[in-house]
């Protein structure tokens, strides 16, 4: 390679091992070294192909809920809303008990210390997580098994709690047993919650 080229190097891997930085350390610890090393580029690059960090982020965060968070759009897709709770629930505990991965959600993990410098970082979670909870509450909404005397979006709201008590859990060690039993309380909940 003529000396003064850049090293080439895959986005998309790269970006893959941004992201498990991020999913470890959150936003706010996620230094750029960091960063760099795990692409393998060094700064000019790693601006030059991502942008600056918080746009790196915003980028990995996209491809986390494309590649790894996929039980959002598989549980939206299942025939009941029952269904849809426990896709969503035990692709919770999948995701965040994965090996080879960092424990916990990139959605809960990257917002739980980003500073007031950061504000747009923690919207841009908060949005994520709220997303999801309304994509959550239609779907339930839609169903027509829930008792009209339970509102859709407390609902969802408590689904989303309990996957992102999950999250913290798991992040905390616990096993992908122990967290499906929570799962399994859940469920247990709905049925006499949704009658």
């Amino acid at each position: 390679m003529p000396a003064g080229r850049p090293r080439e190097f895959d986005v998309d891997a790269g970006l893959d091992a941004a992201l498990r930085v991020f999913w470890r350390q959150g936003y706010e610890g996620a230094a750029l070294t960091g960063l760099t090393e795990a692409v393998g580029v060094n700064r000019p690059s790693l601006y030059a192909a991502y942008g600056n960090k918080a746009e790196l982020f915003r980028r990995a965060l996209a491809h986390y809920t494309e590649h790894y968070a996929t039980h959002m759009r598989e549980s939206l897709a299942q025939p009941t809303a029952r269904r849809t709770a426990e896709v969503f629930l035990r692709g919770a505990v999948r995701v965040t008990t994965a090996t080879g991965c960092p424990r916990g959600c990139l959605g809960v993990q990257g917002a739980l210390a980003v500073g007031p410098d950061h504000d747009g970082i923690r919207q841009e979670l908060l949005d994520w997580r709220r997303d999801g909870e309304r994509a959550l509450a239609e779907r339930f909404r839609a169903d027509g098994e829930i008792a009209s005397t339970v509102d859709c979006a407390d609902l969802a709201r408590y689904v989303s709690a309990v996957a992102f008590g999950i999250s913290v859990q798991a992040a905390g060690g616990a096993g992908r047993a122990k967290l499906n039993r929570v799962v399994d309380l859940t469920l247990r909940a709905w049925d006499g919650m949704v009658a």
